[in-house]
């Protein structure tokens, strides 16, 4: 299978890690519910093509996101080896209830930077949502659980329109007070480009949020989260969320298409010398095997050149 030439340029990470979110984030929006079993052989594939850091699923209510009604059941079943991070997103107290309930170390929990997009995914008010996530924070803490930040729209609005800048920021370092370690800052409807990546990398850090505890999740919906994903590495970013074969969407967010495809991040992050630890004819494998259960072809454009 062929390789990319690796050569490496300045002012990038020698590593970066890839946060998998395919399994959660690139399901949910799937309409015919895929059965449990291919869920956690999916999940154990990723795991043996070397991803370590694998977003599994979600105790979301099953009436908002079916798909995710067997989380438990799926949770069960997935055996992974030591040191392979396993988190779930949780949207209430119930969720980490049943989160501790299955053993699970680490959440993830998910805010909107927008008013319209709180009102709509979380029932709730821009400045309302955090007083759904405090208890869910303080008490995952407590019981020694770490906790990644969400913040959806961060971009742009299908709504509202353009964000500011500062309101984004503001919801971030509201949620690392809470005590969340990582921040994924999300480009909910793929509207973002690479100078207002770099805009709003910076004004997270002159906020004090520096850019280590910033991840980056950009969606192709415009062709441009690659171009992002390199502005963001440039900036200091070294964690990157992504979804084997470019599965996923918002259920929440029409315009929203597919998230960065895992293997074109890891084509172009190979090609750049930055060490990943994927083994990418295995992942590509696993991409083609997953899109043969869904019925059509992954979005990826590595797994059409590679498996074509």
């Amino acid at each position: 299978m062929r390789k990319p030439q690796r050569v490496a340029a300045e002012g990038l990470p020698a590593r970066v890690t890839v946060y998998e979110v395919g399994p959660r984030d690139g399901l949910q929006n799937e309409k015919a519910i895929v059965d449990v079993g291919t869920k956690a052989e999916f999940v154990h594939r990723l795991a043996d093509a070397g991803l370590t850091t694998i977003e599994t699923t979600s105790f979301v209510h099953p009436k908002w996101v079916p798909q995710l009604a067997d989380a438990a059941e799926l949770l069960e079943k997935i055996d992974l080896p030591e040191g392979i991070r396993a988190p779930v997103l949780v949207p209430n107290e119930r969720g980490l209830d049943r989160a501790l309930t299955a053993g699970v170390r680490e959440i993830a929990i998910f805010a909107s930077a927008t008013e319209t997009f709180a009102a709509k995914n979380l029932n709730s008010t821009l400045d309302g949502q955090f007083a759904m996530f405090e208890p869910v924070v303080r008490r995952a803490v407590d019981a020694g659980l770490a906790v990644r930040g969400y913040v959806s729209m961060c971009y742009g609005d299908p709504w509202e329109g353009d964000v500011p800048v500062d309101q984004v920021v503001g919801v971030g370092a509201r949620l690392v007070e809470l005590g969340c370690h990582e921040l994924s800052l999300g480009d909910t409807i793929g509207v973002a480009t690479p100078g207002h990546v770099t805009t709003l990398l910076d004004a997270f850090g002159a906020t004090g949020v520096g850019v280590e505890k910033l991840a980056v999740h950009f969606h192709d919906t415009y062709g441009q989260a690659l171009s992002n994903t390199l502005t963001a590495l440039r900036s200091g970013v070294t964690t990157v969320d992504s979804s084997a074969g470019g599965l996923g969407g918002c259920p929440y967010a029409e315009s929203a298409t597919g998230n960065l495809a895992t293997e074109d991040l890891v084509w172009q992050l190979d090609g750049l010398g930055i060490e990943t630890g994927v083994d990418l004819p295995k992942l590509v494998a696993t991409s083609v095997w997953m899109a043969e259960r869904l019925g059509r072809p992954p979005v990826s454009r590595v797994v059409q050149a590679l498996a074509g």
